[in-house]
């Protein structure tokens, strides 16, 4: 039987009250036994991600599987310098005492994690939580529901218990979770949550950090070497399907560079996804249906130069670039 968020919460701070997560041996275990999940569940972990967006087995382990990986290598190799104390400059009414500055771990840790990258984001700054000693209360994105059934089912066995828990749900029972008094929260998401979370943050005046998405404009000069901008530019746009909150969203250049990129990005797409990029299992899909449909309105607000096929069915939107962009959909 699952948890209310009350009783989730209330669990999580009785196992930090007993100053359980605070000593260092502790912290490098639980950091260690959450790199043997990787290591033991990479191939599951990369099949949960095929099924929720399509990704390709290399885009899986590239960009979710070995970036947390890394970071628990870096983490656990540096852990006891970054959590030993400050040593700040003296001054003269304090010159003939040692001052030292103690970091103490905030508490209880809400970290809400989004979809376009389910495992990095949502078990990326579980590695931070815990290298700081405070316990956590996971809410992976039910968006992408094979993820967060993994999710749910694989921290229970490689980590404590009553520090480490997974609240599953949708958005009435985040909405709960959020009436909970945290320590600190973690939210990666769109503004417009952003916003609802920092509200319920502001009613315990509890301290967050906020991963929202944007635009991200891309300036090409004339000066450039157009070839390469054109490889860095289409690689950032679609990696993940496009589906990353820093991806390139819109281009500003002049007119002769941009119909110089537009052949460009043709010769370039056709060679990494073939001529019917449908086919190619390099290439994502859109997350469920409710985006594809508000991607393919997008479609319609500028002229089609490259690409612009769609498969509700899929949920496959072609490698689209859109000239002339009404200017109102540009931030």
């Amino acid at each position: 039987m699952s948890l209310s968020a009350e009783e989730v919460v209330t669990r999580a701070r009785g196992a930090f009250n007993t100053g359980r997560t605070k000593p260092v041996e502790f912290r490098e275990q639980q950091l260690k036994n959450l790199l043997r999940l990787y290591e033991e569940n990479a191939p599951r972990l990369a099949e949960v991600l095929k099924a929720d967006l399509a990704k390709h087995k290399q885009e899986s382990i590239a960009m979710e599987i070995a970036f947390n990986t890394s970071n628990i290598r870096n983490t656990l190799a540096e852990l006891r310098k970054w959590i030993g104390p400050e040593r700040p400059p003296k001054y003269f009414m304090n010159m003939s005492d040692e001052v030292l500055i103690y970091n103490d771990p905030y508490g209880v840790v809400l970290v809400i994690g989004a979809w376009n990258y389910p495992l990095q984001v949502t078990l990326g700054p579980l590695v931070d939580a815990i290298a700081a000693g405070n316990c956590v209360v996971l809410k992976p994105s039910e968006l992408a529901p094979e993820t967060e059934k993994v999710i749910a089912e694989l921290v229970p066995k490689y980590l404590d218990n009553d520090c480490y828990q997974v609240f599953r749900g949708g958005p009435e029972d985040t909405q709960e979770l959020l009436k909970q008094r945290f320590d600190y929260i973690f939210f990666t998401g769109s503004s417009r949550i952003g916003k609802l979370v920092h509200a319920a943050a502001n009613e315990h005046i509890t301290p967050t950090t906020l991963e929202l998405g944007g635009k991200s404009p891309c300036i090409l000069h004339e000066s450039a070497d157009l070839e390469i901008a054109a490889h860095r530019i289409l690689w950032g746009k679609w990696i993940n399907s496009g589906q990353t909150c820093i991806a390139p969203d819109y281009l500003l250049c002049t007119r002769e560079v941009g119909r110089k990129f537009i052949s460009s990005a043709e010769s370039i797409l056709r060679k990494w996804y073939g001529r019917d990029p449908q086919k190619s299992e390099d290439f994502a899909r859109i997350i469920n249906v409710k985006h594809f449909k508000r991607l393919c309105r997008l479609l319609e607000s500028g002229k089609v130069v490259v690409g612009g096929k769609t498969d509700e069915a899929e949920r496959f939107i072609q490698l689209t670039v859109l000239d002339g962009v009404k200017e109102r959909l540009i931030p």
